[in-house]
């Protein structure tokens, strides 16, 4: 955003032709933020609207996934606001540990400056803030354009000294409660940051590996083997069992027993666990309890010893394995595995795979397709590793959470996404909140020489209360880890009113009334807010979570660099303005699916941005403008009626939507009744009366004009801000950069409503009729026909003529009539109400022709119907096709066969 903002053109000059976004939209949003537009106010009488955004990473550019979810919030803070509702949308951004950490790593490398290690922590940690200072507001600013009305004076950052210190309150009340321990356990490990890393951090990557087969000798029965497979032939240093499923036969006289481990000479126990699955490779599985999930569990269940085979930097390491190393004749040599000391994973497999080889204890390899994890940053496999970390007990926090969502405290919606919340809560596993990084929040821990922890907000406190303990000083080294960035994100919702200090905004905002977010951190940030707010303020943190899908491309493909099909919101708001992207999202974000974006769907949204314009320009030029005297219950014309009874059924429409938090129809009602009902309809019919003499009958439609303008631009606020506004200024319908507080419109009383709407709602439906018959008919637009009604109501003729100019001009018709005798030949026939229309085409088209044409086009039709219904039929096209290209079958399916009813209907208005 500029620094000197343009001025607003002064109101009433004519509009130009087009509307121009790159001219407006930073003009426009500067002058809200310079106005304190968005601005929440704690003291206010009205009723507080509160949303989070969920904080994008200080290191983020937005992409298209931040530009939905903060149109959708950005959609409900401005319709609240309106209402009158003191609505606060809190902004913020997350540290973002790893992401900052390594940017800002790589940036000493390319300044040839020492590494974060030989810089030291404090130096390094002075570094990154720099950065933050110097670069970490790119997203806030991109936010800006895309119109977000953020409350940015009230800006926070996960590390800022407030929301410091409730992360500080907050573990240390954890612990003291028993909530919060230290123990060793199975974590994901990324061996290029050298740190645990959450599972939302882990990507799955399909490999193309080996799975080898390798033959384990029964201890006393020589000639005898137990065969498992493995990926990871590297782990088996660390085996210290084989698994077998209770009620396998093949294997009951083995369980009890123990084979020796090759390379390793350990003798290891064979146990009997359902983990294994009889009917998955040979039934038997190599447990290795420090390097696999599942594997770890069996070896609690069986208190199995638990080596680490791997370094912090996936290296092997036989430390931990060198008290049981023995030789054994064709099966184990410790001189090799000490000669492994120290390998990269690998080279380490290599070796050990060859050596196997050599040994004869490989059965077979087979070719393998498996999911690997990797880091999402580092690009490298992660390994399960057994280290010591800090642990929520997340069980026990997470019961209030569960009860909150099945008695209806928060509700999803879609509904659905509860079933999601449920089976992850009912099944959580103890959360590992610790780090190996420098950037985030360090752990509030102190250890005593002997090992002795004193967790205390502070340092003093933490001496205070090793005193205690010792009796006397002693020397306290503060715990080097830092939180998981979840964890401070958890406390979002009420660390960023004040918390733990009292103050009016916690008591006011809190709890929230929305969250809007993606399905995939409903685990990750959703679930754990949940948790911690129960568990500190008392109360749900918000009311209602509403949940939408991830933006695919227009062919339900993920986006993603390597398929070049990464659509970027900054240059699409560059080429087509913000409101066109952000109406493009809100009308494709159904509940409960993906958003299917392309470049066609913004291009049709600024071309129905342009429309909006032409129709204001209208309305200016014919001196239908804003007159706070109009008063619409004093309406008497039958379209001015008609228009104010529909306007309130479009108030109804989207104020149902928004209430429901369906975005696509609150879209889709404002498409349909600014489209055709305002600028296809009332504008076209509103043309002569307004381009005729002076009197009585124009000044009520261009009071009908303006005042339902007005109300368009309201209603279309919320989604298109910047048209909205520069359209309510320019016109003179309030001050400048004042349609953002403008009061929401209410519905108004219309007398004879039900008679406009009968007699205007015939009118529509007997031209768009007759129109859609010459599409068909391919009748040229010069040409006029007489319309012939069969059956009509006296009213419905005597309808026709009050509008005959009206349905010339627009049904390119000669004349309306009704028909006496028999129907000519060669008509096409439509019925509206209760008269059959017919249009004498015999004569001005051939007819046979068009029957053939109609019947060629529906037999192609029908041919493309019938071979995507067989080929959705192919159970095997089912199971191999991904997801978004049997959607797009389906899809192309229902248009063949809407297509195919189409033509049926034109056939059979000619006799075909």
């Amino acid at each position: 955003m500029s620094d000197t903002p343009a001025e607003t053109p002064p109101p009433l000059a004519l509009l130009p032709r087009t509307f121009d976004p790159k001219a407006a939209e930073t003009r426009i949003y500067e002058g809200w933020e310079r106005s304190g537009a968005f601005a929440a106010d704690p003291d206010s009488p009205a009723r507080p609207f509160t949303i989070m955004i969920p904080p994008p990473n200080v290191t983020g550019s937005l992409h298209m996934g931040h530009a939905l979810d903060n149109t959708l919030q950005d959609i409900l803070i401005r319709w609240r606001r309106m209402q009158g509702r003191d609505a606060l949308w809190q902004p913020g951004t997350d540290h973002a540990g790893i992401a900052t950490q390594m940017v800002v790593e790589r940036l000493l490398a390319q300044e040839g400056k020492p590494d974060r290690r030989a810089m030291g922590r404090e130096a390094f940690l002075a570094r990154v803030w720099e950065w933050k200072e110097q670069s970490g507001g790119t997203i806030t600013r991109q936010l800006r354009r895309l119109g977000a009305s953020l409350d940015w004076r009230r800006e926070r950052f996960t590390m800022d000294e407030g929301l410091s210190a409730a992360v500080r309150e907050v573990f240390v009340s954890l612990y003291k409660q028993g909530l919060i321990y230290r123990d060793r356990r199975l974590v994901n490990w990324d061996p290029q940051f050298q740190t645990a890393i959450s599972d939302l951090e882990v990507e799955s990557r399909e490999v193309r590996g080996h799975l080898w087969h390798l033959r384990y000798p029964i201890e006393g029965e020589p000639g005898r083997f137990i065969v498992v497979a493995t990926t990871r032939p590297e782990t088996m240093l660390g085996d210290t069992a084989v698994a077998v499923h209770p009620e396998d036969a093949r294997y009951r006289d083995l369980v009890g027993k123990r084979a020796i481990l090759p390379l390793v000479g350990r003798a290891i126990p064979i146990i009997a666990d359902e983990h294994s699955d009889p009917e998955k490779g040979t039934g038997a599985v190599k447990i290795t309890p420090a390097h696999d999930f599942a594997d770890f569990a069996v070896g609690r269940r069986h208190g199995l010893p638990m080596p680490s085979v791997l370094d912090a930097e996936a290296r092997i390491a036989v430390d931990e394995i060198a008290p049981v190393l023995r030789a054994v004749e064709g099966v184990a040599d410790p001189a090799f595995l000490r000669r492994l000391e120290g390998k990269d994973r690998f080279a380490a497999r290599k070796a050990i795979v060859a050596e196997l080889e050599r040994l004869g204890l490989v059965e077979k390899v087979e070719p393998h397709v498996h999911q690997v994890p990797h880091g999402d940053r580092s690009g490298v496999p992660i390994e399960p590793r057994l280290t010591w970390q800090w642990f929520v007990d997340a069980k026990t926090l997470a019961r209030p959470a569960i009860e909150a969502v099945e008695t209806g405290q928060t509700v999803f919606v879609p509904r659905q996404w509860e079933n999601t919340f449920f089976a992850w809560m009912r099944d959580i596993q103890p959360w590992c909140v610790s780090r190996q990084l420098w950037w985030g929040h360090q752990i509030p821990a102190w250890y005593a020489p002997d090992g002795e922890v004193f967790v205390e907000r502070t340092e003093e406190e933490a001496k205070a209360a090793a005193r205690a303990h010792f009796g006397r000083d002693v020397p306290l080294a503060r715990d080097e880890d830092v939180l998981d960035t979840w964890f401070s994100s958890a406390l979002w919702p009420f660390s960023t009113l004040g918390w733990p200090e009292k103050t009016k905004e916690l008591a006011r905002y809190y709890p929230t009334d929305v969250l809007v977010t993606g399905f995939d951190i409903i685990f990750f940030w959703v679930a754990r807010m949940m948790m911690m707010g129960l568990h500190f303020m008392g109360e749900v943190p918000f009311r209602t979570v509403c949940i939408h899908g991830l933006v695919r491309d227009e062919r339900g493909q993920k986006m993603s660099k390597s398929r070049g099909n990464v659509m970027d919101p900054l240059e699409l708001i560059e080429e087509y303005g913000a409101d066109a992207l952000r109406f493009a999202l809100a009308a494709l974000a159904g509940p409960g699916r993906d958003v299917k974006l392309g470049r066609k769907h913004v291009e049709d949204h600024r071309a129905f941005g342009t429309k909006l314009w032409n129709a204001a320009r209208f309305c200016q030029m014919n001196g239908a403008r804003p007159d706070p005297a109009y008063d619409p219950a004093r309406a008497t014309l039958p379209l001015a009626r008609w228009i104010l009874d529909a306007t309130n059924g479009a108030l109804a429409e989207v104020n149902a939507a928004l209430e429901a938090f369906r975005f696509d129809e609150y879209a889709s009602a404002c498409y349909r009744f600014v489209w055709h009902t305002f600028c296809d309809w009332f504008v076209e019919f509103a043309k002569p009366v307004l381009s005729g003499p002076d009197g009585p009958e124009k000044a009520e439609v261009r009071g009908a004009a303006q005042h339902v303008l007005g109300v368009i631009l309201r209603l279309l606020h919320p989604v298109m801000p910047f048209i909205t506004e520069e359209l309510w200024d320019r016109l003179g319908y309030g001050p400048d950069y004042s349609l953002i507080r403008a009061e929401w419109p209410r519905p108004i009383e219309v007398e004879g409503a039900e008679e406009a709407r009968r007699e205007l709602d015939w009118v529509v439906k007997l031209i768009s009729e007759v129109r859609a018959v010459r599409a068909e008919m391919n009748v040229p637009p010069g040409v006029t026909v007489p319309l012939l009604l069969q059956g009509a109501r006296p009213e419905s003729l005597e309808r026709a003529q009050r509008w005959i100019e009206a349905i010339r001009r627009l049904a390119r018709a000669t004349e309306v009539r009704a028909l006496t005798g028999a129907p000519p030949p060669g008509v096409a026939q439509v019925v509206v109400e209760e008269a059959t229309v017919m249009l004498p085409l015999a004569e001005v088209i051939d007819l046979a022709a068009e029957r053939a044409r109609l019947a060629r086009e529906r037999a192609r039709a029908a041919a493309e119907a019938e071979r995507l219904a067989a080929r959705l039929a192919n159970a095997g096209f089912l199971s191999r096709a991904p997801e978004e290209v049997v959607e797009e079958n389906r899809e192309r399916l229902a248009a063949a066969r809407a297509e195919m009813a189409r033509l049926d209907a034109a056939l059979a208005r000619i006799g075909g």
